[in-house]
Order: structure tokens, then C-alpha cells, then sequence
């Protein structure tokens, strides 16, 4: 079971969100057919999105994370509800380009560097919260703990990864964020800092540790405080309704122009990958509903 941990350490002043992600970005995966890189790449997007996605107050709020750095993979879009449960797909999903000279997957060669990380946090307000950074590495940890600073004037580390089994399955996947909060005194930075040296990539402690074992290896010495553990999964909101309401929206002309084809037609969920499909009479139907709502304004 994927989950989401949080924790506090050294009387409040570090805060820390580890979350172990390996099914759903194996869902990810099969239903968008990504290649390894780009499962890397949206693997490591919705690690931190559902990070950020639990610090949301409210039941109904989200957040959208938008990554194009001009790469071949294209833009990488990923949504998280306020539990932490979230869903993505990337432009490209079969892009395969060649590994590093470490043997490593090159994220930030698929990604690119050329571009801008884009938040958007859906409070239900009147307008949305918005931040962008420029992008860092394209590796997309580096890129969050420079958006967090930048944007939200967050000074933290995050780590984030995705370990790809030679079938292309996934083997492990997940990420940590820890913050230092005003007023912690450079021992308490050093310490945290060789910590996290010495801890090591994520993907190795996620296939020997559970997500509150990755917490106490980071915070090892701080006794850390486990404040709650919630479950997380991939989840698409997509329906009958909403996709209805999408197609509406494309505009009278290209809705009268479905009409004269005289065909149905079938639109598939960018998240999901679930089929709608919808009539000519719903289509018409469509049109008039979006013409009388004119007429009334």
C-alpha cells in the first residue's frame, strides 16, 4: 500500500512528508504506456504533488503541478486532491532517450531545463494560488526545492525517485521533503544536512524501508514525532458530467461541425485513459442548452 507519512523533530523545528508511491506510479504506467524515463519523470511529479497536495486545508482544494522544459517528453501535468492522492500523464509518455554515463536514467535530458515549474493551488477562492521557478535540472527535486524556495519562501530538501525493474516495471518510487523552520541553529542545519548525505538516494531506502522507516533514517538522532500516516492512491475524478461539460465548452461552431458529420464521437479521459462516448443527439442537445444560456445572457 502506497502511503503518506508526516513528522515533526527537534521541538518543531524540522517538519518532514515522506511518501512511498511505487503502485500508483505503476498504474501510471500501465495505463499511459510510459517508457522508463518518462515513468521516472511523472513518477517523481506525483511523488511531490501528493506532498503537497496534504497540506491543503480543505476537503475539496488541489493542487496542479506543471513541468515543461522544453525536453522531448514535453509537459508533464500532474493533479493531487488535499489527501494526497493524485493523477498525471505526460505528453510524450514514449520517449527513450540514452542513459548516463552512470547508468542511470537522464530525467533531466527527457525533461529539459529550458522552461518553467508552474503550481496551482485550487483553494476555492475567487482566483487560484499560482507560483512559478524556472526550471533547475529537469531532474524535478532540485526543481521543488528551488520552487519552494523561491516561490513560497520555504527553505527545505526534497528527494525524490523512481527505481525502473529491467521489464519496466516499477521497483520502488517515492520522495521525502524536509523543512527547517525559523529560529533552528546551524548545528541543528549541519547535523540534518549530513543526514541526509549519509541516508542516500531514495529509491534504496524505499526497497528495504517503509515510508516511517525513510523518516527515522533522515531524521536519525532527532527523534522524530509521527504525526499521521495516510494512504494514497491514484484516482481520477473524471465522469459522464464532466467530460460532457468539456465537450460544451469547445464552442458552437466545433460542435455544429460534430453535427453535420453526423457521427458519434468518443473522448478519452488525458488521466485515465476511460472512453466517453457521446451521440449525435447528445450533441445537439449540447449545442442548444450552450445556445439558450447565450440568449438568457
Amino acid at each position: 500500500m502506497d502511503e503518506l507519512v508526516r513528522a515533526i523533530a527537534a521541538d518543531g523545528f524540522i517538519k518532514i512528508a515522506a511518501v512511498s508511491t511505487k503502485n500508483l506510479t505503476e498504474k501510471a504506467r500501465l495505463t499511459h504506456k510510459t517508457l522508463p524515463v518518462v515513468t521516472a519523470a511523472l513518477g517523481r511529479t506525483m511523488a511531490a504533488a501528493s506532498m503537497l497536495g496534504n497540506t491543503l486545508k480543505g476537503d475539496d482544494d488541489s493542487v496542479t503541478i506543471r513541468i515543461n522544459g522544453g525536453g522531448p517528453v514535453g509537459s508533464i501535468i500532474v493533479v493531487s486532491d488535499s489527501t494526497g492522492n493524485v493523477r498525471g500523464y505526460a505528453q510524450n509518455p514514449q520517449v527513450d532517450i540514452p542513459l548516463k554515463a552512470n547508468g542511470k536514467l537522464d530525467v533531466g535530458g527527457a525533461v529539459g531545463c529550458d522552461g518553467m515549474l508552474t503550481v496551482i493551488k485550487d483553494l476555492n477562492l475567487r482566483e487560484p494560488y499560482v507560483g512559478s521557478t524556472q526550471l533547475v535540472t529537469g531532474e524535478i527535486a532540485e526543481d521543488f526545492t528551488y520552487y519552494l524556495y523561491e516561490s513560497e519562501q520555504i527553505p527545505a530538501a526534497c528527494a525524490l525517485g523512481v527505481l525502473v525493474d529491467r521489464d519496466q516495471s516499477v521497483l520502488a518510487a517515492g520522495g521525502y521533503m524536509v523543512q527547517l523552520l525559523p529560529g533552528a541553529s546551524d548545528e541543528l542545519l549541519d547535523k540534518l544536512e549530513q543526514n541526509i548525505k549519509e541516508a542516500g538516494p531514495i529509491t534504496n531506502m524505499l526497497l528495504t524501508l517503509d515510508t516511517e522507516g525513510v523518516i527515522n533514517k533522515v531524521l536519525d538522532g532527532f527523534e522524530p514525532k509521527i504525526l499521521e500516516h495516510t494512504p494514497v492512491e491514484y484516482r481520477c475524478y473524471c465522469s459522464q458530467e464532466r467530460v460532457k461539460d468539456a465537450v460544451a465548452g469547445i464552442g458552437r461552431e466545433e460542435l455544429e461541425d460534430i453535427i453535420k458529420d453526423g457521427k458519434p464521437i468518443e473522448v478519452s479521459c488525458q488521466f485515465c485513459d476511460k472512453l466517453y462516448s457521446f451521440s449525435v443527439d447528445d450533441i445537439i442537445r449540447m449545442n442548444e442548452e450552450n445556445n439558450s444560456t447565450e440568449d438568457e445572457e
